[in-house]
């Protein structure tokens, strides 16, 4: 919807500056004029930004992270729990908040608090910072009068969302810079290491066996081609981004990273942990089931396991029961199928969604205390192939001639 620009005198008289939504100009003086303030101008809200602040907020965007959400949610709760107005306490976080998009989102928030809108609707028009979850629990807890609780509730899941998310980051960091170092080690090998040998060879023009002269073919064919193999890279890179951000791109590419091996049913489990948490907590906070289940789903980061859970909504609105439409997604496992069915026996849903959080919190925990062990095997067979075949390639015809000079 586009914003206006607005001056009016209030009441008693007072210069009012600030925004407000409207389809166009005549609709934005009837709003002024319905909330008792007399119009002086109106003019459209500019909207164009230059190259810099474009690319500055495009940046901010992508560095706000969990952490940045949950301070914000603590010192929201803090303030609102002793009573300090909203805007205020937007207006005191613009001064202390270091994530520059997450400041204009505030000080868009504050002014369209003082021009009369609810919290929820306001921070709904920064999508790409609040989540649907975050909207719709503020939204519950500013109509029932408990915006301190709402926001103690998100600080508190944010927290676990970010302690599980540094383990994960923590358990692969190893894995991913082996990896890293093996690539770049190849490359230097192929681009460097092995045409200096070639020279030798060539020198003593000695036999060279067949894993040498694959090699040789190999590195030959990088630092001919080297120009063409990177830009083929950017283009398969570029062209698997576009890919994956189509709604069946990113369909299959999320159910692809459940299926890798070791890390897979890590991703998976955190991906439930994050679905049971997030579903108990908006029920807790009176959202209604069905609805609770579209938000959460949308809201935990794979569309695949969201898929699965739109199916299990779709079930319980024509009258089936969770836990039988938990059984047929085959997301849960029989242990927290169970849980969920004492749930429903016992009214208690939240509560058991909440055990099932702790069930796959363990869960995971446990398996990234194992991801070492399984996964250094691995790294250690790969060092040792190209170990390998290095010494084949490149040792061997030299064993050979030292053999022949010897006799």
């Amino acid at each position: 919807m586009p914003q206006f620009h607005i001056k009016a005198r209030n009441s008693a008289g007072e210069l009012v500056d600030n925004f407000i939504d409207a389809d166009n100009p005549m609709l934005a003086a009837q709003i002024i004029s319905n909330r008792g303030m007399i119009p002086i101008s109106i003019t459209p809200k500019e909207q164009t930004l230059n190259f810099s602040e474009n690319f500055n907020h495009w940046l901010a965007l992508n560095q706000l992270n969990l952490t940045d959400l949950m301070l914000f949610c603590r010192q929201m709760y803090s303030m609102t729990k002793a009573g300090v107005p909203i805007t205020r306490a937007l207006r005191s976080l613009i001064e202390s908040t270091r994530n520059r998009a997450l400041v204009d989102a505030l000080k868009d928030i504050a002014k369209r608090l003082e021009s009369g809108s609810a919290l929820a609707p306001a921070m709904n028009n920064h999508k790409k910072i609040f989540t649907p979850l975050m909207i719709n629990i503020i939204n519950v807890g500013e109509s029932s009068g408990g915006l301190d609780l709402a926001f103690l509730q998100l600080s508190n899941y944010l927290g676990r969302e970010k302690e599980t998310e540094t383990r994960i980051k923590s358990a692969l960091r190893y894995p991913m810079m082996v990896i890293v170092a093996i690539t770049i080690a190849m490359v230097i090998v192929n681009i460097y290491v092995i045409p200096a040998f070639r020279g030798v060879f060539d020198k003593m023009h000695a036999e060279l066996p067949w894993q040498t002269k694959l090699l040789m073919s190999i590195s030959e064919f990088m630092v001919s081609y080297w120009p063409y193999l990177l830009l083929a890279v950017v283009i398969l890179m570029t062209a698997l981004i576009r890919y994956i951000n189509t709604s069946a791109g990113r369909l299959r590419w999320d159910k692809l990273i459940l299926s890798l091996p070791a890390v897979g049913s890590i991703i998976e489990r955190s991906t439930m942990e994050r679905f049971s948490r997030s579903f108990a907590m908006i029920l807790n906070a009176g959202v209604p089931l069905i609805q609770g289940i579209a938000i959460v789903s949308a809201a935990i980061g794979n569309t695949y396991v969201g898929s699965r859970l739109d199916q299990l909504r779709i079930g319980i609105e024509k009258g089936d029961t969770i836990s039988r439409m938990a059984r047929s997604t085959q997301l849960f496992p029989p242990l927290v199928i169970q849980m969920i069915m004492v749930g429903e026996e016992t009214g208690n849903i939240s509560d058991m969604l909440l055990e099932v959080a702790n069930f796959y919190e363990t869960e995971i925990d446990a398996e990234l205390k194992n991801l070492a062990s399984v996964i250094e095997p691995i790294l250690i067979i790969i060092i040792g192939i190209m170990v390998l075949v290095l010494a084949l390639g490149i040792f061997l015809p030299m064993w050979n001639l030292s053999s022949t000079m010897l006799h």
